[in-house]
């Protein structure tokens, strides 16, 4: 069955008009409240943090999954002790994982309840404004350059109407459109005479009538298709290589010991018993609420300091960033664009025609609060002084082509009374100038010395056309120049220090701007920065992908580039092996801001380019953004932790453990007693968190790297081992000790090197004399030291199967754990010195991210 908008376009827009009971006028507000009710709000999605939800995504973590089982096989064997211990430690690590991302989602919700988007309709006969949410079949909508199309249309007027479709069909090339009718049965690709949801206004502007909203949309059946599952993040994908990688180790390790246990006579229930808890042992069980834990908080402080992650993992990815390529205005300048003065080439102009010429140019009056998109230009030209009294009044519009990204100008057909219709065009000076037939060299000149002076300039020309009534680009031709329009965007006063700290961060910064080589280059100049060459968009054209790629990575700013070319850029640059991040707030950055691993927007951005972002800054400053990827790198630094401690100490211990099994006449550690031990162990990292981070740690990117993570299990886990044996040979050959009294003496040395570690492994540093651990860090380990302790004296020695110890062993245990942390310590910095991280691998984000950011606009709170 063809859907409602394939039906509409065969057919006439006055026959749509009948079939959805509506006309040009649009609908009454009580027929639009009436419709509402029946059709449901315009939403692919329903916004709401749904518990059952989180919980489902928390219980597919590969770590729980192998604890579930192991849980499940020591119950049904009646190890009642096993299967408890096992069945606290997924509690715990659901429950914090739950909490976390729970509050996470809710405040999400609260994000989403925040960010209103808005279509501009035709309701009583007048246009409004309404929450898209709440637009109907037979809505009249207005659109206009920059526009996301909030429903599916049939096409009523067109004027240079072009859409960007790739969203829905994957074509790159903007698509024409007129209100024609089109053949019945034409695929979704040939709709010209119908605008689809969530496609974008590439250029010109147009008026439509919905014929379907939310899940009966083109859109909305792609977007539900995809299901609910949010696009992997890169932490995310690294997250899941590493539980692989451990899920591996594990199940190689448990079979290995069941199968040399079977050889050697065990019994069989007690030996795949044992082999569970060396497999759950190994394992980092609580990662998933350790990481939950850290993004919520993060979360929380990036808030205060004006920081929105749309997405929780979003967090880790920021601090990934190692190259942002961002735009000029009201990033680097202040944004305040003020018309400076207008400068006449042709001797014959004053200063105040000049002034109207460019006001008749521009594509509407921002006065009219229903205008759309005007871009800062034209509001700059219509605040200024001389726009009060320009008498724009005695002239007439006849027709008008609106700007578009890759003429960069627009034009206006206008008409005084008893004179011929004049062509006013007005645009980016080199785009004018190529469309006009002679440029005096004195007004290249004053462009040149504008430039130098740090202006942003616009170009004016006309051209009479007698006897003409509409307007088309091919009219934009043998143009006569009459002047230049000069506006002034001075440079922040804190933007030289914002750049300097993302330097002291690794982040190189680019900039991509629309404006001419020499303002950027001027700008460059006046914050300090050192600028390695100068891209334009007409050698960006030229180059092909590879010789792209080498002249983006040695330039420091790419002028008059398209939105096209911004994100060709950041294509090219991503393939270097670059985490590339995107900051933009424009119609022109949306495509960019699509294809970067980080698209940044801020919360007074276009709604387009708020969309395409996965992080919003409540201020268009780089210092806010500073704050955000020092944030993410603390997060992900805390994670990275719990993570080399977890897998070197448990790799150890287990390791330990499995070669004692063999030597021994006896199980070293009981499987329930091996359980408890990582529950205890783990418990004591829960604050890892809150721990204070080594400001080194912060002055690179930082990402999953699983050959370094393996590297450091490979190296520290022996290291632990051999204290572990050394436990055995005291407990053996000194005490003399029975099987209870050993696992006794191995489980104090385990708890108590296990957790002691952290203080080494958390910094780069002298632990506690160059670098501090948080307080509540430092209480958690040493509480959990003591209760390791404690058990074998405590009422529960009995059926823990615990024995209490003779006073020299303390006296020993110090003595191995002084020794032990001297070692770790040495070993960490030959690491640090000898072994290096190897290269991140380019990141690639895919068709599906664009799909689910777009969504997010459509969504019913």
């Amino acid at each position: 069955m063809a859907s409602a908008v394939r039906a509409a376009a065969s057919d006439d827009a006055a026959a749509v008009l009948r079939s959805t009971s509506s006309t040009t006028a649009g609908l009454s507000s009580a027929e639009a409240a009436a419709r509402l009710v029946r059709v449901g709000p315009n939403a692919v999605a329903t916004q709401k943090a749904r518990p059952w939800r989180v919980l489902s995504r928390q219980l597919r973590s590969p770590i729980l999954i192998l604890l579930f089982a192991t849980a499940v096989v020591s119950a049904f064997l009646g190890q009642g002790v096993e299967a408890l211990i096992i069945a606290v430690i997924l509690v715990v690590s659901v429950g914090l994982g739950f909490v976390g991302e729970f509050r996470a989602a809710r405040a999400a919700d609260a994000l989403h309840d925040r960010l209103r988007h808005t279509a501009t309709v035709l309701r009583d006969g007048s246009r409004a404004t309404v929450d898209v949410t709440d637009l109907v079949p037979g809505d009249v909508v207005v659109l206009a350059i920059g526009t996301i199309v909030p429903a599916d249309l049939r096409l009523l007027e067109c004027n240079g109407l072009e859409c960007d479709e790739s969203i829905v069909t994957g074509e790159a090339s903007a698509t024409a459109k007129s209100p024609a009718v089109v053949a019945a049965g034409s695929g979704i690709g040939d709709l010209s005479g119908s605008a689809l949801m969530g496609t974008v206004v590439h250029a010109g502007s147009g008026v439509g009538v919905v014929v379907a909203t939310g899940r009966e949309t083109e859109f909305g059946r792609i977007a539900v298709g995809l299901g609910a599952e949010e696009p992997q993040t890169e932490f995310q994908r690294g997250l899941g290589r590493f539980s692989s990688f451990l899920l591996i180790v594990a199940l190689l390790l448990t079979s290995t010991i069941f199968v040399i246990a079977v050889l050697l006579g065990r019994p069989i229930i007690e030996s795949l018993l044992f082999s569970l808890a060396i497999a759950v042992g190994i394992t980092p069980q609580l990662l998933p609420a350790v990481v939950s834990t850290s993004m919520a908080a993060g979360s929380r402080v990036l808030a205060r300091k004006r920081v929105l992650v749309k997405r929780l993992v979003c967090i880790e990815d920021l601090g990934d960033l190692d190259l942002l390529v961002t735009d000029k205005t009201g990033t680097l300048t202040t944004g305040q664009i003020v018309f400076d003065r207008a400068v006449p080439v042709d001797g014959s102009t004053t200063d105040d025609a000049l002034l109207l010429l460019g006001l008749l140019a521009t594509e509407a009056d921002p006065r009219d609060p229903s205008v759309v998109g005007l871009n800062a230009l034209d509001a700059a030209l219509w605040a200024g002084a001389g726009a009060v009294v320009a008498p724009t009044a005695a002239y007439r519009r006849l027709d008008a082509v609106p700007f578009d990204h890759e003429r960069r100008m627009s034009s206006a057909l206008v008409q005084a009374a008893g004179a011929d219709p004049t062509i006013v065009a007005k645009g980016a000076p080199e785009s004018v100038f190529d469309r006009c037939r002679a440029v005096p060299d004195a007004a290249r000149a004053q462009l040149d010395a504008l430039y130098e002076s740090g202006s942003r300039v616009v170009a004016v020309a006309t051209r009479v056309a007698p006897g003409a009534d509409r307007l088309v680009v091919a009219d934009e031709r043998d143009l006569q120049l009459v002047g230049l329009l000069s506006f002034a965007d001075g440079v922040k006063a804190d933007a030289r220090a914002s750049l300097g700290r993302l330097s002291g961060l690794g982040v190189e910064v680019k900039i991509a701007t629309g404006d001419g080589s020499v303002v950027a280059e001027r700008v460059c100049a006046e914050l300090g920065m050192t600028s390695k060459g100068t891209l334009t968009g007409d050698r960006i054209d030229s180059l092909s992908d590879a010789q792209l790629a080498e002249a983006a990575r040695n330039a420091s700013i790419f002028a008059r580039v398209s939105p096209e070319q911004k994100a060709r850029l950041i294509q090219v640059l991503r393939q270097k092996g670059r985490a590339v991040g995107f900051l933009g707030d424009g119609v022109n950055d949306a495509l960019a801001l699509h294809h970067a691993d980080i698209g940044i927007s801020v919360d007074s951005g276009v709604d387009v380019a708020k969309d395409a972002a996965d992080v919003l800054l409540l201020e268009k400053d780089l210092g806010v953004l500073a704050d955000g990827v020092t944030e993410g790198r603390r997060i992900f630094a805390n994670t990275i932790k719990y993570v080399l401690m977890g897998t070197s100490s448990n790799f150890g211990n287990m390791f330990s453990a499995s070669i004692a099994s063999v030597i021994l006449p006896f199980l070293p550690m009981l499987p329930g007693q091996i359980l408890l031990n990582n529950l205890l162990y783990d418990a004591s990292q829960l604050a890892i968190p809150t721990d204070t981070v080594d400001e080194e740690q912060l002055r690179a990117p930082s990402h999953w790297d699983i050959g370094a993570i393996r590297r450091f299990m490979l190296l520290f886990g022996p290291i632990s081992s051999v204290f572990d044996f050394a436990t055995f040979g005291l407990m053996l050959w000194v005490f003399h000790a029975a099987a209870p009294e050993f696992r006794s003496g191995w489980f104090i040395e385990s708890i108590a090197t296990q957790s002691l570690i952290v203080f080494a492994i958390r910094t780069h540093r002298v632990p506690f004399l160059r670098s501090r651990p948080s307080r509540s860090l430092a209480l958690s380990v040493l509480a959990v030291v003591a209760v390791g302790v404690w058990l074998p004296y405590s009422p529960l020695a009995g059926v823990l199967g615990f024995s209490p110890l003779p006073v020299p062993f303390f006296l020993a245990l110090v003595a191995m754990v002084v020794a032990y942390l001297v070692l770790v310590e040495a070993a960490k910095v030959w690491y640090y010195a000898r072994l290096s991280r190897t290269p991140p691998a380019a990141r690639v984000r895919g068709y599906r991210h664009r799909v689910a950011r777009r969504a997010a606009r459509f969504t019913a709170r």
